[in-house]
């Protein structure tokens, strides 16, 4: 049997020392003009962010928190995965691979490891238990970084098979947000005998061109964020899917310019009214930001838009699926646009609050989602 290590994440200080110096040490640009976010994070924010970050983030005592959850690492096809394995007590719990995307990371999930793994205690009941496997993807974090390409959503749903073979899953469910749907999706089209049926909170699909001339409301929005996402957005995926590497040099040398990297992703997808900490933590936005910079994973993590974005088949996914869509999603669809590509759809409902970001932003909402998707799934262990 393929080998499984234990694992827990251990920074030294020379580590944090080193961020420390170089926090001290930042160059700041100048102030944006508008005095907005329109042209990115504003200067003052950052300044405050940098304080904090030196004086006041105690990454020790969030170390203590991240491992409180078992973490473990295999190796796959040449390439550690870093992933956490949460059992529930109740034997009869049904296995769930929850997959993250970017700017994100198993900080994501945390707060939703206790109601999906131990219903019971948190308003659900014994049937919606979940023996949860929360890996990291490759590139990102503490998993290992891919030293050659062929790293895109193909060969990672690949391995996410074979990761819940190798923990002796045989039958399992999957969920995903971001490149996490993307995936899941995947796991869904290859469809190779094991995944009972999927939920994701960002579906892949496009516009029905058949559908332009009546609209309903949902599909303008959805067509009207598409545009917005084209002119102000995308900037970011344009740059990480064609030089990665160059951005990279950025990334691996200046913290703040890793965490302003990440933070205006976060405002701009967050349902949070205008400001990331109306949503999340100082600290819980921190923490997200340390999983790239500790492991210096700015490019590494880049790469999958590299390897991935615009990529890829479009197969229809006959698998049973369950969609979540939140208000503040980057990409909108309707149940008609989706139903063109997964065939099987046996859940979709209209959030009304919420964004990209879901197990972190609406933690109840996300559960409750879940566990109303899954209880439709026939499902024996």
């Amino acid at each position: 049997m393929a080998q499984i290590r234990e694992y827990q994440i251990e920074i030294g200080s020379a580590d944090i020392d080193d961020l420390h110096t170089r926090l001290r040490l930042t160059r700041f640009p100048d102030q944006e003009t508008p005095g907005d976010w329109s042209q990115g994070v504003p200067l003052q924010y950052m300044k405050e962010i940098r304080d904090y970050w030196l004086n006041s983030y105690d990454w020790k005592s969030r170390e203590a928190l991240l491992n409180q959850w078992p973490g473990y690492l295999t190796n796959i096809e040449g390439l550690d995965i870093h992933f956490l394995h949460i059992r529930s007590r109740n034997q009869s719990a049904k296995p769930l691979i929850l997959t993250h995307g970017w700017p994100g990371s198993m900080i994501e999930f945390q707060k939703v490891i206790a109601p999906l793994t131990d219903p019971e205690h948190h308003g659900g009941a014994a049937e919606d238990a979940f023996h949860l496997v929360i890996p990291t993807l490759p590139g990102f974090g503490f998993s290992g970084k891919p030293t050659s390409p062929g790293w895109g959503v193909e060969k990672i749903a690949r391995a996410w098979n074979e990761l819940m073979l190798r923990l002796g899953y045989t039958r399992y469910l999957a969920q995903g947000g971001d490149w996490g749907s993307m995936v899941t999706t995947m796991i869904g089209v290859q469809n190779l005998g094991m995944c009972a049926g999927l939920h994701v909170n960002m579906p892949n699909v496009g516009p029905d061109p058949e559908t332009m001339n009546e609209l309903t409301e949902l599909e303008q929005r959805a067509l009207a964020g598409m545009k917005f996402y084209k002119n102000h957005d995308s900037g970011y995926a344009k740059l990480q899917s064609t030089r990665p590497q160059t951005l990279g040099y950025g990334l691996a040398d200046s913290p703040i310019g890793q965490a302003a990297w990440i933070l205006e992703k976060f405002y701009q997808w967050m349902d949070c009214d205008g400001h990331p900490e109306n949503v999340a933590s100082r600290d819980e936005l921190l923490d997200n930001i340390m999983m790239y910079w500790l492991p210096d994973a700015g490019a590494s993590s880049a790469r999958i838009y590299w390897e991935s974005f615009g990529k890829g088949n479009r197969n229809p996914v006959e698998l049973p699926t369950g969609m979540s869509i939140f208000p503040k999603e980057i990409f909108l669809t309707s149940e008609r646009w989706a139903r063109k590509r997964y065939t099987n759809l046996i859940h979709f409902n209209v959030m009304e609050k919420g964004g990209h970001f879901a197990a972190f932003e609406q933690p109840e909402l996300f559960v409750k989602e879940l566990r109303d998707c899954f209880r439709l799934i026939p499902f024996t262990v």
